[in-house]
């Protein structure tokens, strides 16, 4: 049995200002229809014998990563949430002494959810051989076939010698400059390091004891104190939080002596940066990728992404503009790995534009932020069917609400009461009160807050239905 471990932790921070830390790269739709997640699960279909996957994802993304799946009509092995950041290594660890139930001891596929594969026919003969690989006891990775010497990618040395579908691996090199990418990519020898792996549960688990103890220590101790949460399988904060963090080359492909690499030629790409969309999109005659409303007049090679106003662009070449609700990046094609530089200034400056988007995905639904000012703020709620906030509270601030369409059920104080399309009713400040959405079809509302702080911190939790913790922004 094959059984996908699907790691969603990353944060995008190069695919600003689309990518933000709470709705990172993987939860959008890039390249296609549905989202990178959903484009690494769909590509599942046709392997043999593969089990539903298993997520490792960020605690802040579990809700969306929940619903994206079950978008796709499926439902997950598991859905497991890490507290924090501790990179690949035990991330995989975790999920490896999950898969280990009872007598169990499947193939882990591992798979990067933010990575694009063209040829999904290629990739499968590949995951085919792994399995081949794998049941031998080597720990696999996939080296993706070079087509041109590119300098942001790590490299895998292989032993080469004759034809064949595997290579033991020889040696991991770190990112070369362009004259050694040169010389790797004439020498036939080396491979774009993919970040896909495949081995054995116990394989992995058996190689971090021998090279990372320590890390393998915490995970089975973090691992034991998972607890269930709704559909979600959450770590011991305390404990995982004390993890070494290392990525899986450095923590034991590159020490272990059980290491194949299989080339793989498919398309692929870890859409790592602006220009890396502008490569695999479809171009108009003058070289444009061209999304959403957008005009041009002698412009060339440029990648042109609007996502809610007019970009008009007017006798300019190898431009990169994204615009969104609430930021427009403007950055040289060659330029666009320097973007995280800008997203380190919003975090330094403390700004939201480095986390979110104006609209803002709950498990409830999502809010829109239209209009702020000197102690006011508008915004825009739309609560799913059947949906609820919680009961709660603010400090200081008072609430209006319009219903625009739909149903709400309201409770403020000792009242409940029914609303429908143009009623209204307001929240004093220190009410508690919900928001409930009783109908068939979504609820919107328009919400004007008043006073003298505004903050999504103004907030105590009475009870949820969603699992949240109390004096959490909403």
């Amino acid at each position: 049995m094959v059984l996908p471990v699907i790691l969603s932790g990353g944060a995008g921070t190069r695919l600003w200002p689309l990518s933000r830390e709470l709705y990172p790269k993987q939860l959008l739709p890039l390249a296609g229809d549905k989202t990178m997640l959903q484009e690494t699960i769909s590509r599942l279909d046709g392997i043999e014998d593969v089990d539903a996957p298993l997520i490792v994802c960020n605690d802040a993304h579990r809700f969306m990563v929940a619903e994206q799946v079950r978008q796709l009509g499926l439902e997950a092995q598991a859905i497991i949430l890490e507290p924090c950041g501790r990179n690949t290594a035990p991330a995989v660890a975790i999920a490896a002494l999950h898969a280990q139930k009872g007598d169990a001891d499947p193939i882990l596929l591992v798979l990067p959810a933010d990575h694009l594969i063209q040829d999904v026919s290629a990739f499968h003969q590949a995951v085919q051989i792994g399995v081949e690989q794998a049941e031998q006891g080597n720990l696999v990775t996939f080296g993706i076939v070079p087509t041109l010497p590119e300098t942001g990618y790590g490299y895998i040395r292989a032993e080469q010698g004759g034809k064949r579908s595997a290579y033991p691996v020889a040696e991991f090199v770190e990112k070369p400059d362009l004259e050694t990418a040169e010389r790797y990519l004439q020498s036939g020898d080396y491979y774009w390091n993919s970040g896909m792996f495949m081995f054995r549960a116990s394989r992995y688990l058996e190689e971090l004891e021998r090279y990372q103890p320590e890390m393998l220590s915490v995970c089975q101790s973090s691992f034991a104190g998972m607890q269930t949460d709704l559909d979600f399988q959450r770590l011991d904060e305390t404990v995982f939080s004390t993890c070494p963090a290392d990525s899986i080359d450095y923590a034991v492909m590159e020490k272990t002596d059980q290491a194949v690499v299989i080339p793989l030629a498919a398309g692929w790409n870890d859409i790592g940066a602006w220009s890396a969309l502008w490569d695999v999109q479809p171009h108009d005659e003058d070289g444009n990728v061209i999304i959403g409303d957008v005009l041009t007049a002698d412009a060339g090679n440029c990648y042109l992404h609007a996502s809610h106003r007019l970009i008009a662009a007017v006798g300019v070449k190898d431009l990169v503009v994204v615009e969104t609700a609430d930021a427009v990046m403007v950055a040289k094609r060659d330029q666009v790995q320097n973007v995280k530089a800008i997203v380190e200034q919003l975090k330094q400056q403390k700004r939201n534009e480095a986390l979110l988007h104006r609209r803002v995905n709950r498990p409830w639904g999502a809010y829109e932020g239209i209009d702020t000012g000197e102690r006011f703020q508008v915004k825009r709620i739309t609560v799913n069917p059947g949906a609820s906030l919680s009961l709660q509270k603010h400090h200081h601030r008072a609430e209006h609400w319009v219903v625009v369409k739909g149903t709400a059920t309201v409770t403020c104080g000792d009242r409940v009461m029914v609303l429908s399309e143009n009623q209204s009713t307001y929240i004093p400040l220190g009410e508690v009160h919900r928001l409930e959405n009783p109908g068939k079809i979504p609820l919107e509302i328009i919400e004007v807050q008043s006073g003298s702080y505004l903050g999504e911190d103004d907030i105590i939790r009475f009870e949820d239905n969603y699992g949240r913790e109390p004096q959490k922004p909403e």
